[in-house]
Formats: structure tokens, C-alpha cells, sequence
């Protein structure tokens, strides 16, 4: 059970079962509704699935269901036809009602309908705690600013920080590369979805976070490129993370955003200075006279900061990778099941259960770091 907060401000208990999770997937698929006017159909009709049976003109009724939204709820409902849920893929996504999905994210403006991940899912009890770094900047760094952002990405994957960034072209692809090079963790937020690159030169790059670390992406599998979705971005890395460095950019730049919701919401914001003259670092010196700690050298920022919580020293809420053993012995058959690959519908018929009964075990072991979803609702045991 879990306290949801309605849109018109109360509060309720809601237990969100893998029944409840797909409904929420297939509802999430309507253009223009968000977190608010789902749980407005929730708390009118009691569920998502009677909220989907409801008549047009019962539906009309609920605050912010206008005749746009209604013709849009329509068209998916005729698309899904009489098995909604058939085609609906709840493997590698996080919703506002999972306890793995960090509590920053669920109590943003405007939280995400669904968080979809890829990677390393061990990730996410450093990230439900807060405890990683972001580092922003500009698509057009100077030879300096690249040169800084590596060194950064380096220094705190050393020290045990996962990084966070974009996966942009210039200073977040540089700090990615530089923690990569650490051996770290990175944690790229991207905007668009996890099945586009963009730009397209970073596929390996890409590849490369998404094996050594975690992609996280609100934008739902086949989501058109928009270019409010990279801003959109921002608040999620900042979420994440307790502390923002911002190498360099101009002004008007999309890092600013993130430097300002940083600084609005109290997480410590880092700049490093660069040569006043510059127009590209024109918007991040300007930081520094608002009250923005300056970083001269990445030593210093992992002396403030301390030990990450991948480093071997930190004994507080470790994120490590759970052996096979560990899992209770009901996951264990689930995870001999799941072999070398298996479809939901294999699993089901091996283990006697139905397929929404086992998507949150699967989910729990995708988490753990023991299994890993792949395309059509399949599933193979990690490397």
C-alpha cells in the first residue's frame, strides 16, 4: 500500500497490483494525459479498468476530460479493441505507484506517467536515495570545458558518485566518458526514448552507458523526437541527484534550466569559472555571482562531497550486485525458469501462473540485477 495524492489535493491508499500497472501503461498511451487526470479517473471510478469500460459521456463529466482528451480516449480505445491489455509491455518501466521508483520523482510538478530504464537496475537504490551527481553544460564547450567535464566524470566515478547527464553532444558526453574511462557508473536521462540515439553518433555511447550503468527515459518505446521532451529532461536529472556541476554554457542555454531547478529545490550547485570574455560560458560565470560554489579542480569536488555509495569504504546502503543465492527461493525458480531466455507466456505455462501474477517477480529480479527484459516480453538471465 502506498499514499497517493489525488489531483484536487486529498489523500488515499492505493495498491498499485500488476493488474493496476498495465491499466496505468494503457491509459499513459492517450496523448494529453498526465499523472493528475489519470488519478482523477481513478478516484471517480475506482479503477482504471472501469474507468476504460466507462461511456463516453460518464467520462466527459471528470474535470479536465475535455472533447479533445474524449476523442483522443476514444481513438485508443478502439485501437486496443476487445483485449486492452494484450499488447501492453510492463517489463523495464517504473510507475508513480512502484516503491523502486525514486520519491523525488513522484512529487515533482509534474511527475512522470512512467520512467522506462535499461541497464543496471542495482542503480536504483542509489538514485532513490539521492545519492548521485549531475553534470550539465553546453552542446558547444570550449577545448577547457570538455577537458573539465571528463576530469569531473573521472574523479567521482573514482570516488564512487554515479553520473549523471544527458548523453548530449559536448559536456555530457564527456563527463560520460570520463566516468566511463573510472570504470564508473553513469546514469544517462535521455529525451527521447531508450529505442532512438540522439545524436546519432552516440550509439556506442549509448550502448556503453546502458551496459556499465542505467538509460532512463519518459518518453514510452516509439515516441516522436520533440524537442520539449529535452528540456522536459532537466527536472529528472536534478531530481536524482544531490548535487548539480555545471561546466560551461551560454545564455540562453537548456543547462541553465537545470541549474535553476537545482538551485530552487536546495541541492548544491557547482560551476566551474571560465574566461570572462567566452561567450560559451557567458550563462554558467554568471551563476557565480548569484551565490553558485565555484570548482576549480575536481579534487575538490569529491573532498565536499565524500565517498559515493558504490565506493568500497561506504558501508551505508551499498549498491551491489545480488547473487543468484540471495533471492528468496521462490524468485530462484523464477530465475531457472528464465535461463538463457524465455517469453511470458513460456514462463507462465512452465510455472503454473499467469502472466500478470509473474511481471512483479520479473520486476523485482530485473532490479536485482539478476535478469534483464528484452524486446517482446522476454527475458534472459544477466551476464
Amino acid at each position: 500500500m502506498i499514499k497517493t495524492c489525488w489531483a484536487d489535493g486529498s489523500a488515499a491508499q492505493v495498491s498499485w497490483s500488476a493488474e493496476e500497472r498495465l491499466w496505468w501503461l494503457l491509459w499513459s498511451a492517450v496523448p494529453g494525459l498526465g499523472c493528475a487526470r489519470l488519478y482523477r479517473l481513478w478516484s471517480r471510478f475506482g479503477s482504471l479498468a472501469a474507468a476504460w469500460a466507462a461511456p463516453a459521456q460518464v467520462l466527459a463529466q471528470v474535470k479536465g476530460i475535455g472533447p479533445a482528451r474524449l476523442a483522443a480516449i476514444e481513438q485508443c480505445r478502439r485501437r486496443a479493441g476487445a483485449a486492452p491489455l494484450a499488447a501492453v509491455r510492463a517489463s523495464g518501466v517504473l510507475l508513480p505507484g512502484d516503491a523502486a521508483l525514486p520519491a523525488a520523482l513522484k512529487v515533482l510538478a509534474r511527475p512522470p506517467l512512467h520512467v522506462y530504464w535499461r541497464g543496471r537496475g542495482q542503480l536504483w537504490s542509489a538514485l532513490r536515495q539521492g545519492r548521485a551527481v549531475a553534470v550539465v553544460g553546453t552542446r558547444r564547450p570550449s577545448a577547457h570545458g570538455l577537458a573539465m567535464a571528463a576530469a569531473i566524470g573521472e574523479a567521482l566515478a573514482r570516488a564512487g558518485w554515479p553520473v549523471v547527464s544527458g548523453l548530449a553532444e559536448g559536456i555530457d558526453a564527456a563527463a560520460h566518458q570520463g566516468c566511463l574511462r573510472a570504470g564508473g557508473r553513469p546514469v544517462g536521462v535521455l529525451g527521447t526514448s531508450l529505442d532512438r540515439v540522439y545524436p546519432s553518433h552516440h550509439s556506442q555511447l549509448q550502448q556503453q552507458v546502458a551496459a556499465r550503468g542505467l538509460l532512463l527515459s519518459e518518453q514510452a518505446p516509439g515516441a516522436a523526437v520533440c524537442a520539449g521532451h529535452f528540456a522536459a529532461r532537466n527536472r529528472l536529472q536534478v531530481a536524482i541527484s544531490c548535487a548539480v556541476v555545471l561546466v560551461e554554457c551560454p545564455e540562453p542555454s537548456g543547462a541553465l534550466h537545470a541549474a535553476r531547478l537545482a538551485w530552487q529545490g536546495g541541492r548544491k550547485l557547482w560551476v566551474v569559472p571560465a574566461d570572462a570574455a567566452k561567450h560559451s560560458a557567458a550563462g554558467s560565470n554568471r551563476w557565480l555571482q548569484q551565490g553558485a560554489a565555484p570548482l576549480l579542480k575536481p579534487a575538490d569536488l569529491v573532498a565536499a562531497l565524500g565517498p559515493g555509495p558504490l565506493a568500497p569504504q561506504a558501508a551505508a546502503a551499498p549498491v551491489r550486485r545480488l547473487s543468484p543465492r540471495s533471492a528468496a527461493p521462490l524468485d530462484q525458480s523464477l530465475l531457472n525458469a528464465v535461463g538463457s531466455g524465455a517469453s511470458l507466456e513460456q514462463l507462465s505455462g512452465q510455472l503454473g501462473q499467469s502472466g500478470i501474477a509473474l511481471m512483479p517477480r520479473l520486476l523485482a529480479l530485473e532490479l536485482a540485477g539478476l535478469v534483464q527484459a528484452e524486446p517482446g516480453l522476454r527475458w534472459r538471465a544477466a551476464n
